[in-house]
Parts: structure tokens; C-alpha cells; sequence
């Protein structure tokens, strides 16, 4: 019986050092698995000769990239983003200050690595460029001054608002007052709209900065200032108030090179920061939720 016993007892030890084995193996071939997902490609591995990424990013948009005017320091979310990847790459980072009108032509001519710049991922830009998955999802408002009694979208017909060149907002804008049926949008086509020439219902003024069309507002060149809400916070002062309507999610991806092994990286990391909860938690800790 004692045999028995200890023959079984012999028995269930060995399947569970077997059982602990095989997931021990199994939980070392995943993370095997997981780092040769991170193949270091050429165009990465000039990076990491060069000692430093390079990154283009905003310097005007607190809790994603905002440069302190008396340091000269970067912070926010985008910027811890930035000095995540360079950091698995073994590598300083290098800021640089974009507008929407210079990013991409940074990008093209190699001046910058990537860009991490609340820049909004569409159908039409990834026929140019790479993006991550995004990381981010806001949505397109109006800022106005109170006293311009502006509060919907029905107000803005026959406004001029401020935009940053470049960027998708007066597109987004229009998409909205018609969806809203404020206005009739017959001659609206996505593919060929220039917010330098719609003056269906609403007009646009474009500028090459947000500081230059909060300065706009401000001395009413401009009835209104349309562009992300994340974007707006910052300009978003006593006097000043967002319309009642938000439209057009907006989501945020690092944007690199096409086809660059470098994409993948990216993607790679973001997708894991997502998974385990860093971006959730940068987004708690520069109060984006």
C-alpha cells in the first residue's frame, strides 16, 4: 500500500514538474517571440548609429508637446512617448518643433525620424505615410469669444474661423454643418475641398500656428478657432468659451516613412504600451481622459 502511495504521489510530482515546465518554456518562447517582433531593420539601425532619434513634435499643446518658454523643456504625453521609444532603442532624443503645415515635409526630407504631434491618422495620409495605431482619440470643436454670442453651429453661417494650415478641421468643420443640415453642402467634395477657397455658408482663414490664430481671434480677424479640443485647451481663456458641438473623432498615431521597418518598431511598442496600460496611464497623468 505504502508503495502505492508513493508511487502515486512519485507520479502526480512528475506531471506537475512537467506542467511547470512546459509553461515555463512556453512563457520563454513567448517573450522570445515578442523580441524578435522588434527586428532591427537598416533604416533603424542608422538611428541607433547615430546615437539620437529624431522626432518632430508640438511645442504649444499642453499635455502633449509643450516647451516650457523659460527652459526650453518638452513635456507631455507625446514627448514621454517620443523619449519611450528612443529609450528602446538606446538612444537620446532629439525635439523639433512642428506646425501641421511642416511635419510631413520634415518627415519626406529625412530631417526627422517620425512624428509624434497630435497628428490626426485619415485614409488620404496613409497613402503617404505610416501610422502606429493610434494612441489617442479627441474630437474637432469651435472656440469663441462670449461676447460673440456664437454658441452653435447654426451661429458660424457666415463667420470666418481660424485653422492651422494643413489640417483636416475646416473639412471637418463643413462636414459638420452640413451633416447638421445648417448648410445645403451641394458643392462639397471631400476629395477636392480647399479650405482657401469653401465660402459656402462659412470661411476660413488659415494660419501657420495656433498662437497666430488665438491672436486672430482675439483681435477678431477671425469669429472662431476650429481645430482639435486637446488642442484648444490651452487657448481656452476667461471670455472665451467652446461652441455647443463636437464632431470628427480625431485619432492620433505616430507618423513614419512608408514601408520603413522603422513603422513596425513603432507599432510594435505603441500597441504594447497600450496593452499593459502606460497609455492609459499618461493619458491619467496629463489629464487627457
Amino acid at each position: 500500500m505504502k508503495i502505492r502511495k508513493l508511487a502515486a504521489l512519485g507520479l502526480t510530482l512528475a506531471m506537475s514538474l512537467s506542467m511547470f515546465s512546459s509553461v515555463a518554456m512556453a512563457e520563454e518562447e513567448t517573450e522570445t517571440e515578442t523580441e524578435e517582433e522588434l527586428v532591427i531593420t537598416e533604416d533603424i539601425q542608422e538611428i541607433i548609429d547615430r546615437g539620437i532619434l529624431r522626432v518632430g513634435v508640438k511645442n504649444a499643446v499642453e499635455g502633449f508637446g509643450y516647451q516650457d518658454t523659460l527652459t526650453g523643456e518638452y513635456s507631455g504625453m507625446e514627448i514621454d512617448i517620443a523619449t519611450m521609444i528612443a529609450e528602446e532603442l538606446g538612444v537620446d532624443v532629439e525635439f523639433t518643433t512642428v506646425t501641421a503645415a511642416t511635419r510631413t515635409e520634415l518627415l519626406d526630407s529625412g530631417d526627422i525620424d517620425c512624428v509624434i504631434a497630435t497628428f490626426t491618422i485619415t485614409d488620404e495620409r496613409r497613402e503617404s505615410w505610416d501610422f502606429s495605431t493610434p494612441y489617442y482619440t479627441d474630437h474637432v470643436t469651435v472656440l469663441v469669444k462670449d461676447s460673440s454670442e456664437i454658441t452653435t453651429l447654426e451661429d458660424l453661417v457666415d463667420k470666418t474661423v481660424g485653422v492651422s494650415s494643413g489640417s483636416t478641421s475646416a473639412r471637418s468643420l463643413v462636414e459638420a454643418m452640413i451633416e447638421a443640415e445648417v448648410i445645403s453642402g451641394d458643392d462639397y467634395d471631400a476629395d477636392t475641398f480647399d479650405a482657401a477657397l469653401w465660402t459656402e455658408g462659412v470661411s476660413f482663414r488659415q494660419y501657420d500656428d495656433y498662437p497666430a490664430i488665438s491672436t486672430a481671434l482675439e483681435a477678431d480677424e477671425v469669429d472662431a478657432f476650429c481645430v482639435d479640443k486637446s488642442i484648444l485647451a490651452i487657448y481656452k481663456t476667461e471670455g472665451r468659451s467652446y461652441i455647443d458641438a463636437e464632431f470628427a473623432p480625431q485619432e492620433y498615431g505616430v507618423a513614419t516613412t512608408k514601408d520603413s521597418g522603422f513603422s513596425a518598431y513603432v507599432d510594435i511598442l505603441i500597441n504594447r504600451w497600450l496593452e499593459d496600460g502606460t497609455i492609459d496611464g499618461l493619458i491619467e497623468e496629463y489629464a487627457l481622459d
